[in-house]
């Protein structure tokens, strides 16, 4: 799935002023030759100095400081104020976040001396928006919130969008505050419609469509409505869109609203208007990503050679313009389409590929992560010579000339103070990732209180559990599934299975012990004992019934053999703990494995088939069908029922979100 990010700038009043007159740069530089030292002068300077920023920021710098400069002498803290703003926003341009974000403050200083809300609520989003783009949300979502509550004091539209907007840009990139995302995007939407911004229209409207895109169900009926209503958003899009270059991107969208109905045709018709659109445009960007989305309409209706054609094409344009994350789609697209040609060279070649740029955009992300956390320190360490600053100069104020000795002592301890300061927030911050890498590690191994365990006595002391569900899966018939593909095309299929069983297990609170070749195995109750296990390992158990019948309908659909699945499960003690001293692993013994290992074995595919033990714990919650006592190896006869089928919501499997900055 494609993800857009999208940087806005919406026109400053003052850029709107200095555009919307037919003054050349010369004729102001005349006017400012002749013009005394006072507020006038201050303007003039601002309005030079926006002109240079949209050409050339770097050729603002001497115009805005200057208007600084000036402002200071007269004490005229309006143009103080903009002069230190329109200074950060040309470092903004530049990227030097650093210098943009020192000047912000200062600015910010000034309107809140001055009790102008607008001016904290403008200063506060575009704080917000350079903690936002250097990955550190919580400190983003903070300075936006607090420009929106300040704007809605103010009553000022223009700031209550954008506030809204940025809002809901940071929710978007978790799926567990998609819908608050949404939610927030749809009350930006009034405003930006208001404003008659067909820019910001535009960009908020395809953002709710995202939202909308991004949830998936194994319930048909379920992807429907949702294809509905990113189809709705993504249309009106369109409108807002219309006869300029971004018109291309929402034939885009909508073509990728019809792929998540099943609608190919009508997906191929949007996707060939948005290439033609992009053509006539001469997007490199657009072109890409339509000729990707044409290669996944011609993959649903079946037209592997028509999708091979398209993905080759976007594969040079991608490599042109060096876009990774439209690589990756690519490559894995072109993989699938040579696998489905039966030409496995050219699928394995791109499988390759794919991997390694997976491993380049990883290594890059995380460079992007570090890079983050760099800054989030510059910043700290800005704002406390800022402070520092700020109460030198009131101690002047207040002592004058007395004392200048003895704050210049104070002066060099500070100083040295801060350099040792400086070094021990360089090693604790090493020793911080270090930690984190340690525990992250672990955390991917080992249950979390295991870790906790292991990390602060460096054992872990095994424990008996009085009860403990434990769930097997197994596909009937894998030996044969397995002989008629491919290695590659069998790690794939059960790497994409037990992902998604990994994903409802955690949003059960289940804990996954291991896989065995195409076994999975799961336990409830451990580490931490709880009471609803039983019915948790349930509920979890339909939902993975119903992913794999979604599943097989899917590959029926493509004329591939059928994964069938057993499911066992049964309820009693168990004793836990870490096996080994070097690859750590955490393991479950005990007759009750041994016994949910033959409920699944004597179960029937599409079937959850569950003991006696647990059908006692479970009987009041779902209703179940009696099979009588059967006969399990090892064990014995023993009574086994059905769990009838119960509608339980599936989980949503989504990719990363799209969000809009809006600096201004």
């Amino acid at each position: 799935m494609k993800v857009r990010f999208v940087l806005l700038y919406l026109s400053l009043f003052a850029y709107m002023l200095c555009k919307g007159q037919s003054v050349s740069v010369d004729s102001l530089k005349s006017m400012l030759a002749r013009s005394k030292e006072d507020t006038a002068k201050v303007k003039l300077l601002l309005r030079i100095g926006m002109i240079y920023r949209s050409t050339d920021p770097q050729l603002a710098l001497p115009y805005t400081e200057q208007a600084r400069e000036l402002s200071s002498r007269l004490g005229y803290d309006d143009g103080l104020a903009l002069a230190y703003k329109y200074t950060g926003l040309a470092y903004y341009d530049q990227g030097k976040f650093i210098d943009a974000m020192e000047n912000y403050n200062h600015s910010l200083a000034v309107f809140e001396q001055m009790n102008n809300k607008i001016g904290v609520s403008n200063i506060q989003n575009n704080i917000g928006v350079i903690y936002k783009e250097q990955g550190l949300d919580d400190n983003a979502q903070r300075f936006f919130f607090n420009s929106l509550q300040n704007a809605e004091e103010a009553g000022d539209v223009l700031r209550i969008t954008t506030a809204l907007n940025n809002i809901g840009s940071v929710y978007d990139h978790k799926d567990a505050t998609r819908d608050k995302a949404r939610d927030y995007y749809k009350r930006a939407l009034p405003g930006s419609k208001q404003l008659g911004d067909n820019d910001l229209i535009g960009a908020t409207l395809g953002n709710i469509g995202e939202t909308y895109l991004k949830k998936n169900s194994n319930n048909k009926d379920s992807l429907l409505i949702f294809g509905d209503s990113a189809l709705y958003y993504f249309q009106q899009q369109k409108k807002a869109y219309e006869s300029t270059a971004d018109i291309s991107y929402a034939l885009y969208n909508i073509g990728r609203a019809y792929i998540k109905q099943g609608k190919f045709e009508n997906a191929l018709r949007s996707l060939q208007q948005a290439y033609d659109s992009a053509t006539a445009m001469n997007s490199t960007l657009y072109l890409t990503q339509a000729l990707e989305g044409l290669g996944n309409a011609y993959d649903g209706l079946g037209n592997y050679s028509k999708a091979l054609e398209s993905r080759k094409k976007a594969e040079k344009l991608a490599r042109d313009i060096h876009s990774l994350y439209d690589l990756k789609d690519i490559y894995n697209g072109l993989a699938f389409d040579y696998a489905r040609l039966s030409d496995f060279g050219n699928a394995y070649k791109y499988q390759s590929l794919l991997i390694n740029l997976k491993d380049s955009i990883y290594n890059r992300e995380a460079d992007l992560k570090l890079a983050s956390h760099e800054f989030d320190f510059e910043i700290q360490k800005k704002q406390g010579l800022i402070d520092l600053q700020n109460v030198s100069i009131e101690r002047q104020k207040l002592a004058r000339n007395a004392f200048i000795a003895g704050f210049a002592l104070i002066l060099i301890i500070a100083v040295i103070l801060y350099r040792n300061y400086r070094n021990k927030l360089k090693i604790n911050r090493l020793l911080d990732i270090q930690k984190a890498q340690i525990e992250t590690l672990l955390s991917n191994i080992l249950p979390t209180e295991v870790s906790r365990e292991l990390q602060a006595t460096g054992e872990a002391t095994p424990r008996f559990y009085e009860s403990v569900s434990v769930l097997f899966t197994d596909f009937k018939g894998f030996t044969t599934i397995a002989d008629s593909l491919s290695p590659q095309e069998v790690v794939a299929e059960l790497s994409e299975i037990f992902t998604t069983f990994d994903n409802i297990m955690e949003k059960h609170g289940l804990e996954k012990i291991k896989t065995i070749g195409d076994a999975y195995m799961v336990a409830g109750g451990i580490p931490v004992e709880t009471h609803d296990h039983p019915v948790k390992m349930i509920k979890a158990a339909m939902e993975l019934v119903h992913y794999m019948r979604h599943n097989n309908l899917q590959r029926k659909m493509k004329g591939n053999q059928t994964w069938e699945m057993r499911v066992g499960i049964h309820t009693g003690p168990i004793v836990a703990g870490v096996v080994g001293r070097k690859k750590y692993a955490y393991d479950i013994w005990g007759s009750t494995v041994n016994i949910a290992s033959r409920m699944e074995s004597n179960g029937e595919p599409g079937q959850i088939n569950i003991s006696a033990a647990t059908y006692n714990l479970v009987k009041h919650q779902f209703e179940c069908e009696y099979r009588g006592k059967v006969y399990a190896k090892n064990v014995g006869d023993i009574d086994m029922y059905f769990v009838k089928e119960t509608w339980v919501k599936p989980t949503s499997i989504t990719a990363e979100n799209a969000s809009i900055t809006i600096p201004h």
